[in-house]
């Protein structure tokens, strides 16, 4: 028996085989000491599942934003969907800013400019889920590892920082992601 899909258009497709080789995956925040934690741009982003576990489909990063902290404006191929489990985050998406409460979500599409801060006043909380894969490759080569999801971020002078944002400009277009 031939299992079958509909898709938009209305035909059906064969679904795939499933793949024996590929495992459920559970992620204990909590608990799970191989978890990565990284500090980038005073922010701790936890890597809950990367590409590789996803077989290249998604990454989800857990981050954590302190007030005021968020990533300068940048775009990339790849869509990314922030879930706010915590705070008030402020996106700025091709100019025009819309404030996201915790509970609810947004998705950037592809190639859009755009950037978040926490508005809050008190640190925030999303998780933020990238298809395909690569943001957490990317975070994995530019931030700094820290020991949990609730460490403080290395305090870091005007010369490691401005060498950390060349670091970063410099990897970006590997990882298909522009710094504007």
């Amino acid at each position: 028996m031939t299992e079958t899909t509909n898709s938009p258009g209305g035909t059906g497709s064969p679904v795939p085989r499933d793949d024996p080789q590929r495992q459920l995956t559970v992620v204990r925040p909590g608990e799970d000491g191989d978890l990565r934690h990284l500090a980038l741009v005073g922010d701790i982003y936890t890597i809950l599942l990367s590409g590789e576990q996803t077989d290249g489909r998604y990454c989800l990063i857990e981050m954590r934003v302190p007030p005021g902290g968020g990533p300068p404006p940048h775009r990339h191929d790849f869509e990314e969907m922030f879930t706010i489990l915590e705070g008030q985050i402020q996106f700025t998406f091709r100019g025009q800013e819309v404030t996201v409460n915790a509970g609810e979500t947004v998705n950037i599409p592809a190639n859009a400019p755009h950037f978040f801060r926490n508005v809050s006043g008190r640190p925030a909380r999303m998780h933020c889920m990238c298809t395909p894969v690569g943001q957490d490759e990317y975070f994995l080569a530019v931030a700094d590892r820290v020991s949990s999801a609730t460490s403080q971020p290395p305090k870091l002078g005007e010369a490691e920082l401005a060498a950390r944002g060349k670091k970063a400009a410099d990897l970006a277009p590997r990882y298909r992601t522009e710094l504007l």
